[in-house]
């Protein structure tokens, strides 16, 4: 499986995790946070696999960021969380640093 398919597996399965605890209420509900648990497992090892193709810098700034903006997202629908213009300009900002980060890494 090429590493772009693996690295957006690695961003999905932790944004379940992250939503996951969300909804494990501070961890006391079991299911989910034996779900949080396996799918932050896999997220790490899926993100390791990853780095063995891609540069670790490009790789976690991808991971990170695009795990942030989709909870973000997530949150604002799920659960009406505040979506203002400096939070969209902020989310803007991660996504701009990740196109620099991929730009700055073409050869």
């Amino acid at each position: 499986m090429s590493a772009g398919v693996l690295l957006t597996l690695a961003i999905v399965s932790e944004v379940i995790g992250t939503v996951l605890l969300r909804v494990s209420d501070g961890m006391t509900k079991l299911w989910p946070s034996a779900g949080m648990i396996a799918t932050y497992v896999l997220s790490v090892v899926l993100l390791a696999k990853v780095l063995k193709e891609l540069e670790i810098g490009f790789t976690y700034a991808v991971w990170a960021g695009a795990g942030t903006a989709m909870v973000a997202v997530v949150g604002f629908a799920a659960w009406d969380e505040p979506m203002g213009l400096l939070k969209v300009l902020s989310l803007g900002a991660v996504i701009v640093g990740v196109v620099g980060l991929n730009l700055s890494t073409a050869h």
